[in-house]
């Protein structure tokens, strides 16, 4: 009889035990399973054309004293100008600069200056125009002006896309649509399905030449192409249900 006392209070402390592990169990598996995310880059690249060309250089004139060198200046730039005119820019297009006046220096044996031996005077310019191929070609033949006696030293051309602004957004939106779909892929391959988004950051914009595989943690903006490629890239954490 007293062994029987103990029989009904141990069975129903080991049963509690068994749900109790069971319980437990199953609600560690759901706060396991909720946990778990997964980590999804996502990109998207887009081909852009520049829709503004910028052209500059700087004309010079050297002569033995700095008034005679800044009437050398002043002498080439009608033919500067005319040139520029006779390729399809008009002369408010063309931004000059202030003109510079320096001492050009002989210099002995030990590197030490010992007196002027001419003067240059130079003035900077800027030709700026939608037109990205009229600022090509005349990149390339603007040299030719040395011919004519005219000194112009040309720096390469530079090409930007001006409504860079309004594309940004729409990259950005389809990178992180690409990792969504990376994130669905994955989740799928594995038996799960994606949950919600818990973060997401974006990338350094890299607006690179076409075809080009150029990259920068801190971005890159090309201005040497007319043609240019931008690419987004997101990186996004989600649930996994």
């Amino acid at each position: 009889m007293r062994t029987n006392r103990f029989i009904l209070p141990s069975l129903i402390m080991g049963l509690a035990l068994v749900i109790s592990t069971f319980v437990f169990s199953g609600t560690w598996r759901k706060i396991k399973s909720e946990n778990q995310t997964i980590n999804v880059t996502g990109s998207a690249k887009k081909v852009i054309v520049s829709d503004l060309g910028i052209l500059r250089g700087t004309l010079s004139a050297e002569a033995v004293t700095a008034s005679d060198a800044y009437k050398a200046l002043q002498a080439q730039k009608p033919i500067l100008i005319d040139y520029i005119r006779s390729k399809g820019f008009n002369s408010d297009k063309i931004n000059f600069q202030t003109i510079n006046n320096y001492p050009n220096y002989e210099f002995n044996q030990n590197g030490q200056q010992t007196r002027v031996r001419s003067f240059t005077a130079s003035q900077s310019l800027d030709i700026q125009s939608p037109d990205v191929n009229l600022i090509k070609a005349l990149s390339l033949e603007i040299s030719s002006l040395v011919e004519r006696g005219i000194s112009f030293q040309v720096n390469q051309p530079e090409f930007y896309y001006t409504k860079l602004g309004d594309i940004k957004i729409e990259i950005q939106a389809e990178a992180a649509k690409d990792a969504m779909i990376r994130g669905q892929r994955i989740a799928k391959a594995t038996g799960r399905e994606l949950g919600t988004l818990k973060t997401a950051r974006m990338g350094v914009l890299q607006i690179t030449p076409e075809n080009s595989n150029m990259t920068s943690d801190y971005g890159i903006n090309d201005a040497s192409s007319i043609r240019k490629e931008i690419t987004a890239v997101v990186n996004a954490n989600f649930e996994i249900d």
